[in-house]
Formats: structure tokens, C-alpha cells, sequence
């Protein structure tokens, strides 16, 4: 799918917002840009950090929305700027996806993510910061390719697997949790199959089978 039948779609849709009461509200950009095989999104590998719950995962730049911040896409903006150096006001604006719940063990209070679709026509460089471990430019005929599911561990849950897909160019580089939850969405928006989705899941053969 090209980028006009994408702006199309993303803009006819009215995204679901979440109540952010006793939330933390983060948001994250997802970036688009011509290539050579149909359009790519951006995924950033985080830095390992010990003191970090998200360390070393893959995910849209993004982070925590500041009170300083204008709003939810401002801090995406912000955050894709400091993280990985692309400037999104020169980049067009196609729209804003279903926000995601989510919780994490380090906090007892939830938090909402608030997502915004971007397409970067000028293919601008990328200088990730401290932050950024790697960047992945990846096709989104990937997210419909049954063949790139995989299982992403998690530390704090050594016993669980989190169904995800593999991305990249390292067998860690794994797409799951918020971010893929956030894919799931744009590619329902758009009407277009992702294979990776959770009926697939349940058909994959588990280690003990």
C-alpha cells in the first residue's frame, strides 16, 4: 500500500482515546519513507541499561509526555528529534492511531501510549543519540509475512514468551508488546492483513508439541 491510499485511510479514521486518570501518558511516532521494496517503518533498538524496564527493545522513538510539552504528538515529535535525529515537522503528518494500554512492574500506576503516523518523504539521516542502540528500517511487507514470527523474552518474566516479529538484521531484534499491539492497529486501519496477528499465534507449534 502506497502512501496516498495510507494518508487516506489514516484520515478518515477516528482513533479510540484512552482516559488517562491515573495514567502515565507516553507517545511514540511511527515514521514511514519510500524504498526499495514498498514503504519502510522505523524501529529503534533501545540502549541496554540496567536501570531501564524497556531496555534493549524495539520500539518507535518515543518517550513520556513533559509538561512542557504542547501534547501527546509534540512529545512524540520532541522524542523522535533528540532520539534519532529526523525532524517530523518537516516530514507530513498522516495521522494518529488507537491509543495502547499498557503496564509495567516498575510502576503501579498504567500508562497510555498515544501513536502518530508520519511519512518522510526526503529520506533524512538518522543520528541516534545515547539512547539508540540501533536503527532498523524495515518493509512493512514484513508484517505480512507469517514467516517472520517469532517469540521475544522478557528478564523480569524468564518463564513467559511474548509473541512478536523478527525484524532487522539480529536474531534479537524482535517487534512485540506495545509496539506491535500499535502495528496490529495501523495495518487494521488500512484494511490489509497482518499475518503475525494472534489467530497465527495459536497456530505455531510450542516447543512441547
Amino acid at each position: 500500500m502506497r502512501k496516498e491510499q495510507i494518508s487516506s485511510r489514516l484520515s478518515a479514521h477516528e482513533p479510540r482515546l484512552l482516559n488517562l486518570e491515573n495514567n502515565r501518558h507516553g507517545a511514540v511516532a511511527m515514521i514511514l519513507r519510500p524504498g526499495e521494496d514498498g514503504e519502510e517503518v522505523l524501529f529503534i533498538e533501545r540502549t541496554r541499561v540496567d536501570s531501564d524496564p524497556w531496555s534493549g527493545q524495539m520500539a518507535f522513538p518515543g518517550g513520556i509526555v513533559e509538561a512542557d510539552d504542547p501534547d501527546a504528538r509534540g512529545a512524540a515529535e520532541r522524542e523522535t528529534l533528540e532520539e534519532v535525529g529526523i525532524d517530523l515537522t518537516a516530514a507530513t503528518y498522516m495521522g494518529r492511531l488507537d491509543d495502547v494500554q499498557g503496564r509495567h512492574r516498575a510502576h503501579r500506576s498504567g500508562i497510555v501510549v498515544s501513536g502518530f503516523v508520519y511519512f518522510d518523504s526526503n529520506r533524512q539521516r538518522t543520528v541516534p543519540n545515547y539512547e539508540v542502540a540501533d536503527i532498523v528500517w524495515e518493509p512493512l511487507a514484513t508484517f505480512m509475512d507469517s514467516g517472520r514470527f517469532a517469540y521475544a523474552k522478557y528478564p523480569p518474566a524468564p518463564d513467559e514468551r511474548f509473541p512478536g516479529v523478527r525484524v532487522g538484521r539480529r536474531d534479537h531484534q524482535i517487534v512485540w508488546g506495545l509496539t506491535r499491539r500499535f502495528l496490529m492497529s495501523f495495518f487494521q486501519i488500512l484494511g490489509q492483513p497482518f499475518l503475525v496477528d494472534a489467530e497465527y499465534v495459536q497456530s505455531i507449534p510450542t516447543e512441547s508439541d
